[in-house]
């Protein structure tokens, strides 16, 4: 029997071998006796959506009927949705909780279940150490005790893009003539923004809007080796922007005209500065350990408070219930917004990016050039090695570490991975994915080349330190 373990966001695993309906059933019986335990065995109700991966609907329906057969009210979407979707259904139907059908970015061999608070944010480590603690063995017989009358199937997405259109200045859309081009990654963002921009001039063009569980062989992530055709068709067409969702529609990046791509990273601080000086909002700025350095120099030039957290955004979601944060945002492009959910959006980030494009009159290319001109240029690179079993960082020795690559490492920050910053702003970190068997280099410099030469240093690191 497969260890059931809650990563840095849901439980995750290989379908027809781990990711099984018999353990589909275990941990959402587990999740049904942690909330029956926490919050009574009555008046529970729970929404349920799912996305465009193969059987996710299947397992969707079955997470329901368990959950039923607890006596416990549910409503199932109608169709594959983005994960916001059952973030906000949860907190404005005050729902006990949402489960969410969906691997995410990982390859297309996988599945998985977030689960969501009643307040729309990622459940954190109390949460699901407790769904943990309460998986037990398979019952065969839980299935026939459901009771259908418990479970509805409706439509979660006209609230949800209604409240997005409230979000936005819509006027600012009306008679904007932008071209853009939205790569949904045959995800379940598909036409969500279509919908939100419903009565404006813009020119929305989607591509890879069709179902496709394998994702065409790609992990269904915004990162620059999965977006080589969105790239190349930037180069060759005329588009003011290009907006790209990952699988479930909860992380975003942007390819500007010509194809120049921009990273998560860098949408993260021209979003924070569009709701601070454009929209008028306040609030403080969330980063993950491997956040860019850029942003460490906007929270201080604007004298915002600056909150640094481990990877996953559950850590994000808990400050953004807690503190008074405008912007939170990890590297891998899931951003969330103050006076919405706890929670990240791509579609709401994608459509804040061509805001601020209304707002400020200017191309999204020269809003960047300006605000590196300002706050510093970095470039940012990340390699994914892939492990066959499991890795752990001999953290003691590569704290012993006193330069690299011939500058001086003056701090070391250990509490996620290991992170070794530098004289000259520089940074390189090694972590253990918590969601796929990979090893993550990241790495930060003011060169291209220079960044590539640390990413090399940190396999050397990885293959004399990794245990």
């Amino acid at each position: 029997m497969h260890e059931i373990k809650f990563g840095t966001d849901g439980w995750r695993g290989i379908m027809s071998d781990d990711f099984t309906f018999e353990n589909v059933i275990r941990v959402t019986q587990a999740i049904a006796d942690y909330y029956k335990k926490t919050k009574g065995c009555t008046g529970l109700k729970f929404v349920v959506g799912y996305d465009t991966r193969f059987l996710s609907d299947k397992y969707a329906n079955l997470v329901s009927r368990v959950l039923a057969a607890n006596n416990i009210s549910v409503v199932l979407s109608d169709k594959a949705v983005p994960t916001p979707v059952v973030s906000f259904s949860a907190k404005q139907r005050n729902f006990t909780a949402g489960i969410m059908i969906t691997a995410s970015h990982n390859p297309g061999e996988y599945n998985g279940i977030k689960i969501k608070t009643s307040l729309g944010q990622a459940a954190g480590t109390e949460i699901t150490k407790g769904v943990e603690e309460n998986i037990k063995d398979y019952d065969p017989n839980i299935i026939a005790k459901a009771d259908d009358g418990l479970i509805k199937k409706e439509n979660l997405t006209d609230a949800y893009v209604a409240f997005l259109r409230s979000y936005i200045n819509l006027k600012k859309f009306r008679n904007a003539t932008y071209r853009v081009l939205v790569d949904v990654m045959y995800g379940s963002g598909n036409k969500f923004i279509a919908e939100v921009l419903k009565g404006t001039k813009i020119k929305l063009e989607f591509m890879r809007s069709n179902i496709n569980p394998s994702f065409d062989g790609l992990r269904p992530e915004p990162v620059v080796e999965n977006l080589k055709d969105t790239i190349k068709r930037m180069k060759r067409e005329k588009f003011d922007l290009c907006l790209v969702l990952d699988g479930d529609a909860d992380r975003i990046a942007a390819i500007g005209p010509g194809g120049i791509y921009i990273p998560p990273q860098k949408i993260l601080g021209l979003l924070f500065l569009h709701l601070l000086e454009d929209r008028a909002f306040s609030g403080g700025l969330v980063k993950t350990i491997c956040g860019t350095t850029m942003l460490e120099h906007i929270a201080q030039k604007k004298n915002v408070k600056l909150f640094e957290t481990p990877v996953g955004f559950k850590y994000i979601s808990d400050l953004m219930v807690r503190q008074d944060i405008l912007v939170g945002g990890e590297e891998a492009g899931g951003i969330g917004f103050k006076n919405y959910i706890p929670e990240r959006d791509g579609t709401l980030a994608g459509l804040l990016l061509l805001e601020m494009m209304l707002y400020r009159k200017k191309p999204i290319l020269s809003i960047l050039e300006k605000i590196e001109k300002e706050y510093g240029r970095y470039f940012y690179l990340r390699q994914d090695l892939k492990v066959k079993s499991k890795v752990e960082l001999d953290i003691n020795r590569l704290k012993s570490l006193r330069n690299i690559l011939g500058t001086e490492v003056v701090k070391v920050k250990d509490y996620d991975g290991i992170k070794f910053i530098l004289a000259d702003e520089s940074w390189l970190m090694l972590r253990v994915s918590g969601t796929e068997p990979l090893v993550r280099i990241y790495a930060e410099t003011k060169s291209i080349a220079r960044s590539k030469r640390y990413l090399d240093f940190g396999k050397e690191l990885l293959r004399r330190y990794a245990l």
